[in-house]
């Protein structure tokens, strides 16, 4: 890495952008948002490569959010940097790729050199105005993923956190509690990590995508 700052000040492979690539349910119903914007504040949880920081509120009773990932990432898999949701279907990684019978894990090595060296490639082929297409956007929608894809956008996602304090029963804040008064809904997909979602790891999408197409093949 030395060597090549050396050479050219902008070669140490870090994100810079001025807006980030997010869904419009995570950007909220609010058309004025102020959003601040943090130059390599944090690394990403994917390359693990400083990037970039977004952060805004998107509505009145909403809690901040921000981005996650860097835009490297996000348009590998073609997803928002704060959910990892798909940014064309609104689906999990794994829902869509199993929907289209894709495998776009295949071209992103795992081993950190390799995807430090795999994301630096692709950002050099992109200054260079060659763009690159994943296996997702080589397969045509079909029947299925256009049954599942989210229409609308959902922004009961951008709610306040459940107070903690409130499922112990010891919450004295009462209406000025900026947390929801409300039982948390568990489940095995609430411990799902950011890697499980950006890769496609967890089985339990594939199940949720039968279910989904259960029901909506009874409407």
């Amino acid at each position: 890495m030395a060597h090549r700052l050396l050479r050219d000040l902008e070669a140490d492979g870090w994100e810079r952008s001025d807006f980030p690539i997010i869904c419009e349910s995570c950007l909220g119903d609010n058309p004025y948002v102020r959003m601040t914007k943090a130059d390599y504040d944090k690394e990403c949880k994917i390359c693990t490569r400083p990037f970039t920081v977004f952060r805004w509120r998107p509505g009145r009773d909403a809690r901040f959010k921000k981005t996650e990932v860097c835009q490297t990432c996000s348009k590998l898999k073609n997803v928002c940097q704060v959910c990892l949701l798909d940014l064309e279907y609104g689906l999990p990684v794994q829902v869509r790729d199993t929907a289209l019978s894709i495998n776009s894990n295949d071209a992103i090595p795992k081993s950190d050199v390799n995807r430090e060296y795999f994301a630096e490639e692709h950002d050099r082929r992109a200054r260079a105005g060659i763009d690159y297409e994943s296996s997702f956007g080589k397969v045509r929608p079909n029947d299925t993923i256009l049954k599942l894809q989210r229409t609308t956008p959902y922004y009961k996602r951008n709610r306040a956190h459940v107070c903690s304090f409130y499922v112990r029963g010891e919450c004295t804040r009462g209406a000025e509690c900026p947390y929801r008064h409300e039982m948390p809904i568990t489940g095995e997909l609430s411990q799902q990590n950011i890697k499980d979602r950006y890769y496609g790891w967890d089985t339990l999408c594939v199940k949720w995508t039968c279910a989904q197409l259960k029901q909506k093949s009874s409407w």
